[in-house]
């Protein structure tokens, strides 16, 4: 019989962390299993919605390598993400980063088929100012829609602007910055897919 009601207290609250650090380790192995799958379809559904699912027949999110080219895709290392079908290359899928938002660096998915025209572009995250740099986002606007099927040949290199300097892209109202830095990017990361594209499937 323990006579030391500190004796007492203290293997009682010894009990009850080793209880409570097992659940906790409980909880999380259950769940972390949960959270990563989470992530991969969440991955998987933005990449599908530049490669259609359809088009082909690799596990996208598993086929990726990591390139550096600072100079043109903005980070000292990005990722790429490739589509194959039948083993060949479909589509090539960049996170490229604007360095030069107008809040800070902003992180894009730039899709580029094998001809080098574009799947499409979407802005996974940012700090722009809310109600005007932030209309880049799919939910706010449909301009990072305009970016579909654009090329290096629609419009040529030149162009490749905001109206503003004499290009084709839309800006915004009041907010300028945002859409030059990503219409610089996009560009950018399709002069790469050209030099450098057939390297990325061998």
């Amino acid at each position: 019989m323990i006579k030391h009601p500190i004796t007492l207290a203290g293997i009682v609250l010894f009990l009850f962390a080793v209880a409570g650090v097992g659940l906790v380790a409980l909880v999380h192995q259950q769940t972390e299993a949960r959270i990563i799958a989470n992530e991969r379809q969440a991955l998987l559904d933005q990449l599908n919605a530049l490669v259609p699912a359809h088009t082909i027949d690799n596990d996208i999110v598993s086929d990726v390598i990591t390139v550096s080219a600072p100079d043109r895709l903005g980070g000292k290392e990005t990722q790429v993400h490739l589509g194959r079908k039948a083993g060949k290359p479909v589509a090539a899928v960049f996170t490229s980063i604007v360095p030069d938002g107008y809040s800070g660096p902003i992180k894009l998915l730039v899709a580029v088929r094998i001809d080098g025209s574009l799947g499409g572009v979407r802005v996974i995250s940012h700090k722009e100012t809310p109600g005007l740099g932030d209309k880049v986002e799919e939910r706010k606007s449909d301009w990072i829609f305009g970016f579909e099927n654009r090329s290096l040949q629609d419009p040529l290199p030149a162009k490749w602007k905001v109206k503003k300097d004499g290009g084709v892209f839309d800006q915004f109202t009041g907010a300028t910055i945002t859409p030059r830095s990503i219409v610089l990017a996009v560009k950018n990361t399709l002069i790469y897919f050209r030099d450098r594209g057939e390297s990325l499937f061998q």
